[in-house]
């Protein structure tokens, strides 16, 4: 990103220090379908999927920022925001073989604006101020979303409100219209924290999100 500052004598990039990427994307338990190489003795595995709508899938919301090291080269700061999925706890309406009703069971969130916004203030704001190199707190930091419909509003009064309430200087800033490059979780974040995922077994919602945020929390950036 060339700073808008130096555009017209002599472009320079920003460092990106303070710019965070979020994003949303649908994590699946298990693929469509799956290559395994197996020893002639051994048994086929086996896959309780009845068919591809019966595999599991959540959507989770995650934020990347640019690590820190210090003189000595060892990171004190991993860039991982934090990874929230759009769940739910509902009392099962009926019973079945595996639990009975009234059961607290995960369900799925539809995202939209107001999902997004609680998200934002409840989740997303407390995370990044327990997390937040202290010697940059002074700084401005942005958070940079894409133009999705469910996303708010630069200048939402809610999420200013709450802002204010961290003592830190946090904005919200849009991705460039038709430019990938510009998120590092498109870029190839989600793919490879997916690949990982599916080495787990996920057989319920549950033990996905289990899977995805342990797959976040021990994933080791190289960049």
């Amino acid at each position: 990103m060339i700073h808008p500052n130096s555009v017209h004598s002599q472009p320079k990039f920003i460092d990106m220090r303070n710019i965070m990427h979020m994003d949303e994307k649908w994590y699946n338990s298990t693929k469509k379908n799956k290559t395994m190489y197996l020893h002639p003795d051994e048994d086929d595995p086996l896959r309780t999927v009845q068919n591809k709508n019966c595999i599991h899938k959540c959507m989770f919301l995650s934020l990347l920022a640019l690590p820190r090291y210090d003189a000595q080269g060892k990171c004190y700061f991993d860039g991982k925001i934090g990874i929230f999925p759009f769940v739910r706890k509902e009392p099962a309406k009926r019973k079945s073989p595996n639990r009975s009703r009234g059961t607290l069971i995960t369900k799925t969130i539809n995202v939209k604006r107001e999902t997004s916004k609680a998200f934002l203030i409840s989740k997303v704001l407390p995370a990044i101020a327990r997390c937040w190199p202290r010697e940059d707190a002074g700084e401005t930091i942005w958070i940079q979303q894409d133009n999705a419909p469910s996303h708010i509003r630069h200048d939402d009064p809610d999420f200013a409100l709450a802002v204010a309430q961290t003592g830190l200087d946090i904005r919200l800033m849009n991705q460039p219209p038709n430019s990938p490059d510009m998120n590092i979780l498109d870029l190839g974040f989600f793919s490879s924290l997916q690949s990982k995922a599916y080495l787990r077994n996920s057989k319920n919602i549950d033990e996905l999100v289990s899977n995805v945020v342990k797959e976040y929390n021990d994933y080791v950036q190289t960049w």
